[in-house]
Parts: structure tokens; sequence; C-alpha cells
């Protein structure tokens, strides 16, 4: 076996996924992470003293980690606590008018009746069938494979799936593929906002988008302490298999000899050699040079308007009052077009739809005592924090948040001092990102064919990330990193050391 050092950089769950596989096969791994913690995005903030997620909070797609656990002669299970959700989430307009949404397709089918009626529980049905045939379509020829085109990915679904790809309305937006399950305006922007969770709007993104209905119907699970918790669990396992971890160390610049790879190079002026190197960084800051000139062809360069969506968000401890929380809520807006307008040109919205997640509360709700720990989230456009990130912005968004709030009964009450992170603050975290969360956004039916794959035109040089393919989201980011390493192992010839091997061509099904 060629044993190769590889530097990763980045300890967000690409690297990490990437770092373990590796370590796993004998490498010497060395992670390269600028904060002082793993997990990137999969992140707490500290709340009078208590832990309070602040990026992801659902986790699906199991099979992405159970696979590169099993790969490593471990088990998921034994490392973090999963608990699945049965209770989806609970959705609020304005009054009193709720609908809750389960992971059983019945039960949700039972309660959009009784909320929209007979016809738009029958839509619902016919929708989640198409989400599940665009995820069957899809998960193999493209999210367990490496990057493609349109002409790779109709070969690699062979004559007996083209009729398949077709059905999946790739050339239909999100939003115009749900007119024909859905009469309802606001089943309409419930299922439109699937578009939200890889930054774009529903007006723009492919109807393909649909097939997060079938992932979260699959299994959404609650894992104990948060996904930052998740995160810390892959970074002690690929420690235990080798991999060492430097935290607060700034990658300045991928060193490049003779054509290819050799190092990276730390602020304060320290090299650390590498035959190859795994950059799960945005690709946006490799291709405005932030890790050096020689590198900056291995990126990408995403204009403003392509940018994926940012947010802001309020993390606090307070006392819900006059409004039932679920673990998860979504509290929509009253135009949902006038919203995303705002959004595309640059603005904060008037009415936002909120995001809630109260993390001491069961999945379905419950009273905790005490204050309780709250995310709320509303998108934000990309822009580096020119326009939306002043503390004059900030102060109105809070304002237009807790009216939309209210609008439905609820209110905070005794909330502590408050942690806000604005698109600027991204932008920080995030170097090169200009506050994007997610990359280039998935804007028509071209876009997820733009995101580079693993391999870079720079010898020695791999991509990982919500950035890259196959897209945004803790699993599809994971999956990146799989997909990196497999890249390096194939690249190097290497065998390595084998643990319990998963099973190539799984389903995510329960």
């Amino acid at each position: 076996m060629v044993v190769a050092r590889i530097a990763v950089i980045g300890a967000g769950i690409a690297g990490l996924a990437a770092a373990l596989r590796l370590a796993q096969d004998g490498h010497a791994v060395t992670v390269l992470e600028r904060a002082s913690v793993p997990g990137g995005k999969m992140r707490s903030v500290a709340v009078d003293g208590r832990a309070v997620e602040a990026g992801p909070t659902v986790f699906t797609m199991r099979w992405v980690l159970e696979e590169l656990f099993a790969e490593c002669g471990a088990r998921l299970d034994e490392r973090a606590a999963l608990t699945p959700a049965h209770f989806l989430a609970r959705h609020a307009w304005s009054g009193t008018e709720r609908l809750d949404l389960f992971a059983d397709i019945d039960a949700s089918a039972e309660a959009i009746q009784a909320f929209a009626g007979a016809r738009e529980a029958e839509g619902y049905r016919r929708f989640c069938a198409r989400s599940a045939e665009v995820y069957r379509t899809l998960e193999g020829p493209f999210i367990r494979a490496d990057r493609t085109g349109p002409a790779g990915l109709a070969q690699r679904v062979g004559l007996s799936g083209l009729g398949d790809l077709w059905r999946i309305q790739p050339f239909a937006t999100l939003w115009s593929a749900l007119g024909d399950f859905f009469r309802d305006p606001r089943l309409h922007q419930l299922f439109g906002r699937y578009a939200t969770y890889c930054g774009a709007s529903p007006f723009t993104a492919p109807a393909t988008l649909m097939l997060v209905a079938h992932v979260e119907q699959a299994g959404v699970w609650t894992v104990k302490g948060g996904l930052s918790a998740l995160a810390r669990a892959v970074a002690d396992l690929a420690a235990e298999r080798g991999a060492i971890f430097r935290y607060d160390a700034h990658a300045e610049r991928i060193l490049v000899s003779s054509g290819r790879v050799s190092g990276v190079a730390l602020a304060g002026g320290e090299r650390v050699p590498a035959d190859a190197v795994v950059c799960n960084a945005d690709v946006a800051a490799l291709g405005a040079g932030l890790l050096g000139p020689d590198a900056a062809p291995a990126g990408d360069r995403i204009a403003p308007g392509e940018r994926s969506l940012s947010a802001i968000t309020f993390c606090t401890a307070a006392r819900p009052r006059n409004f039932p929380l679920a673990h998860h809520t979504v509290f929509f807006s009253r135009d949902y077009r006038a919203e995303f307008d705002a959004l595309r040109r640059g603005r904060l919205p008037e009415d936002p739809t909120v995001y809630v997640c109260a993390q001491d509360r069961a999945a379905e709700g419950g009273t905790p005592d005490g204050p309780e720990r709250l995310l709320l989230l509303v998108n934000a456009p990309a822009d580096g924090g020119a326009q939306t990130s002043s503390p004059t912005e900030i102060a109105r968004c809070e304002r237009t948040m807790r009216t939309r709030l209210a609008a439905c009964g609820l209110s905070l009450e005794g909330a502590s001092p408050t942690v806000t992170t604005t698109p600027a603050d991204f932008a920080g975290l995030f170097p090169g990102s200009a506050g994007a969360l997610y990359g280039r956004a998935a804007q028509g039916w071209q876009a997820t064919f733009k995101r580079p794959g693993a391999r870079t035109r720079l010898p020695g040089l791999y991509l990982a990330g919500g950035s890259v393919h196959p897209g945004p989201g803790v699993p599809m980011a994971a999956q990146s990193g799989r997909l990196a390493a497999a890249a390096i192992r194939a690249d190097l010839g290497s065998t390595g050391r084998s643990g319990a091997a998963a099973t190539r061509g799984g389903t995510s099904t329960r």
C-alpha cells in the first residue's frame, strides 16, 4: 500500500468524513482547522452558559454516515445517540392555522385532509410517490457517484432509466411542479420551502428538490447534544484511526511544486508537507485566490446573483408563551413570492418566514421547565454584509420576525442576551462565501451540474464540502468527503486496511 501524507483543510463534516476514511486506510492524515473545534457549520454557541445549536438541526440520510462508520469498523449508533422522529414539524400561518407533518405518510395525509380537504390529501399522496421516484432515480447515478454532466447522468441511468429521468421533471421549477399536486396556497408554500434547504428560491429551484420530502419520510433523527456532537463523534473516530487534528491552524496557501500539490502553508509561516490536499472550504474561496494563486484555477467563481441564500440567526433562551411550539416549527409569511422577490433584490423581506428550533422540547412539543434554548432563523441574501448586516437592519429584522411570530400568537418572555449571526458574520466564518451558506444556488436545471467534483485540474488537490458535488446539507457534504477519499484512494492505487465494509447501492429507507 502507498502511504501518503494527506492534509485536510477544514474540519467541517466533509473534511471529517474524508479524514476518517483516509486515516482508516493508514495514510498520514493531518486536519487543519482555523476554529478551535470541529464541525464547521455544525456548530453551537454559548447562551447564558448553555450550548445552543446554531447550525443545521435536522439529520437525514443516515445511511451516509452509517456506511462511512461501517467502512471504518465502527457503528454509528454506538458513537452517537440517535432518536427517530416520527413527528417532523409544525407549520403555522396567521391566527390558528396550523398543520403538523409526520414521517408516516398516512398520518400526514389525514392531517392535510383535516386542514385543507380530501383533494389536497390525495395530492399529497401523489406528491410523496413522485418525490420517492425522484430520489430513487438520482441516488445511485448521482448522489453516490462522482460528478457528472447531463449526458453522463443519462448514460448512468441507462436506456431503461431514461423514462424515469424525464418523469422527474428536470426542467421545471419546484414551484410550478407543486401546482400538479396542490391547489391550497398554504401547501404550495409549505412544500416550496424545501428549496431553502439548498439555499434556493422555490421559484427558480429545479423540481428535483421535491426529493427532500422522501428523504424526510425515509427517516429524520434527533442527535443527543445536537449535530455539533455528531461532528465531534466523527472527529473522535478519525483521531482513533490515526488522524492528527490541529485546531486554530489557519491554512493560508496551498503549496505547489513541479505542477502538483506539495503541502499547505499556515499563517505564521509553518509549512505542512503533503502528497495530497483535501480542501473542505467554499470553492469560491479557492476561485478568489484566498488559498494562493496556484490553487485558484481549481476553484469556482460564483457571481453574486448565483450565490445561495444566507441567513440571520438568533440564539437565545426564553419562555415561549401562547403557542404550542414543537421541536421544529415554521411560521410562514403572508406572501411567499414577495418574500423571495425581496431576497432576490438583496433586501430583507418585510414579512419573513421564521424557523424556530426549540431544542429542549421533544419532537411534538411539550413544555420544559424554565427558559428554553431557541434557535430562530430567517433567510437573508448573501451580500457579504453590505446591506443586511448593519445594526439598523438587524434590529429591523428582529422586529419583523417578532411580528410574524405574534401573528400566530407566539411571544418570547424573559429572553436572555441573544447571540446573533448575520450574513457578514457567516462571510467571516467561511471566507470566500460572501455569507452564502450553500455555495452556488440551485437555480435552474443546469446549476446542479455546475458544482465541481472531487478531482481538480491541479494534481493532488481534491475538493469536498457543501459547495461541491453532490450538494449542500449534512449528509450530502459528508458524501462529498467520502467521494474525495475514494478519488484519492483510486489515484494512489491504495487498498489500505479494511474494516467491516458497507454494501454499495443500498437505500435510505428504513
